[in-house]
């Protein structure tokens, strides 16, 4: 079985044998084009390269027989919008979800044209990163692409259709467009109209285990591939990661943290948030992940090392060790709250749970005392703390978690680990999956092809996992922090506005 999973800055590939054992895995990187602070942009060809060679290696690597590939399953970033002409030839480069040119008509949306009570139907909070809000910004300011636009489709649909030849979107991707009503699995009309589009403007609609057969020979030959190799069109990586860890009962949480992180949780019916701070996205017709997604996760750890720790670099470098293991010894000597020192991580604006591109990071609480290390452990925390203020508001859907089960590159950190435990004052279960969307989009294909009759099955696939307790003397420092971290984010909105609108004009050189 081959799970790939396409993402923000390389596709992934991993064979596995039917019980989970890995193969071979490929990672294939391509650049995400940031020429501005707004813009944040893929090329499609780059990206379907990446996807047949990645394919290809974990073939070549692992010496499998085509005719052994039970099937190729996909996971895929959310989000991304690419308009396409007559042909099917991208009018400009993918759209990502970091993508914020949008950001006024995401506002507009907000606050005059009835985008809370679309969200309410499609589950994706109105945000820059919806292609909703895209589809509005190419219309009123690129209309030279909009009117020449036949089809508005993501990476995965293009994907598909250079294999296939064949426009289709499964439900998980679809409901992460601000354009699907969750009800009905059908496009809605209402938000159609606000995007000047017609149903004719996008993909067919099919769910994520819809099978397709008949791969472009040409292609299946630079995979290696049998053209009658089935591929399962699949899911969303984020509903597809829960799904990789094993977070699909009710009540288990998962949390990922990578460059950017997410919570989430496995519903069996379509839900949103009356206060729109959560979104609602498709696994399958039965089973639906409400969460929300932080921009700032390991993003901001990097940020610490680039330009706050030059001379730990230095002993990392002369000591031969990581970087991130030199910076996190040197947080570990700071207690628990940094001595009342809290930062706020919204150094690429946040989504979950303000959903404000405008918002702006800050220390506060910087005294004469506070050092380099308080500063540092201060990130790490504000990284956590902003994830549990996103749990907060899931627990007014689900309520108190039953079981939180952690990845991504944070989880290899023991002192993450241990904070995350504190601050949530839960018990955190890292599974040892490879992979978690690789993983989850297989387990969706075995799932698909009827070899498996339920996602539990995923629990015999995922090897051995590790355990922290809370701490309760850390806890309970924690506790009194927390509602001080929350007050600060809401109180300083207008500001956050003002000094978002003097960083675009000074930046642009309007001024």
């Amino acid at each position: 079985m081959i799970g790939v999973d396409i993402g923000t800055t390389s596709t992934k590939a991993v064979l596995y044998e039917e019980n989970g054992t890995v193969v071979a895995s490929a990672n294939i990187g391509y650049p995400l084009y940031t020429p501005s602070a707004d813009i944040a942009e893929q090329d499609p060809e780059e990206i379907f390269t990446a996807v047949l060679q990645a394919v290809q290696q974990v073939i070549q690597q692992s010496k499998t027989e085509t005719s052994r590939i039970l099937f190729v399953s996909f996971s895929t970033a959310m989000h991304s919008v690419i308009p396409v002409d007559e042909a099917g030839a991208p009018l400009m480069r993918c759209l990502t979800w970091a993508d914020n040119r949008s950001v006024k008509w995401a506002d507009k949306l907000k606050q005059e044209l009835g985008g809370h009570e679309i969200y309410l139907r499609t589950g994706t909070p109105i945000h820059p990163m919806s292609p909703l809000t895209k589809i509005l910004w190419l219309r009123h300011e690129r209309p030279d692409i909009f009117n020449r636009t036949r089809k508005f489709i993501s990476i995965k649909e293009y994907i598909f259709f250079k294999l296939f030849g064949k426009y289709i979107v499964d439900h998980s991707i679809a409901s992460a467009t601000g354009l699907m009503n969750l009800e009905n699995l059908d496009w809605d009309a209402e938000a159609l109209q606000i995007a000047g589009i017609t149903p004719e403007h996008l993909s067919s609609l099919v769910s994520t285990t819809f099978i397709l057969h008949g791969l472009a020979p040409e292609y299946a030959n630079r995979m290696g591939l049998l053209a009658s190799t089935p591929f399962v069109i699949g899911a969303s990586d984020g509903v597809l990661s829960n799904l990789g860890v094993g977070a699909i009962d009710p009540g288990v949480v998962a949390v990922t943290i990578g460059t950017s992180g997410a919570i989430r949780t496995v519903v069996d019916k379509p839900r949103t948030d009356p206060k729109g701070r959560i979104f609602c996205y498709a696994l399958t017709e039965k089973h639906w992940v409400i969460g929300g997604a932080v921009n700032n996760g390991g993003v901001i750890f990097r940020w610490v090392r680039d330009e706050i720790a030059a001379s730990e670099v230095e002993t990392a470098k002369r000591l031969g060790i990581s970087s991130y293991e030199v910076l996190t010894k040197i947080a570990e000597r700071v207690p628990p709250g940094s001595n009342g020192l809290l930062f706020h991580p919204y150094l690429s604006g946040e989504r979950a749970p303000l959903w404000n591109p405008n918002a702006r990071g800050s220390f506060f609480g910087l005294t004469l005392h506070h050092q380099k290390e308080h500063m540092i452990r201060a990130v790490l925390e504000g990284v956590i703390y902003n994830l549990y203020t996103v749990l907060l508001a899931m627990e007014e859907q689900i309520g108190r978690p039953l079981q939180i089960q952690a990845t991504g590159g944070f989880a290899r950190s023991p002192l993450w680990r241990q904070m995350l435990a504190d601050i949530f004052d839960q018990t955190v279960v890292i599974p040892e999956s490879f992979e978690s969307s690789c993983l989850g989009a297989v387990v969706l294909g075995l799932y698909a092809l009827g070899r498996i009759d339920s996602f539990n099955h995923v629990s015999s696939m995922i090897g051995e996992t590790y355990e922290h307790t809370p701490n309760r003397d850390n806890s309970a420092i924690y506790k009194e922090l927390l509602p001080i971290y929350i007050r600060i984010s809401r109180k300083l909105e207008e500001d956050y506005q003002a000094i978002a609108d003097f960083q675009r004009n000074h930046l642009t050189g309007n001024i």
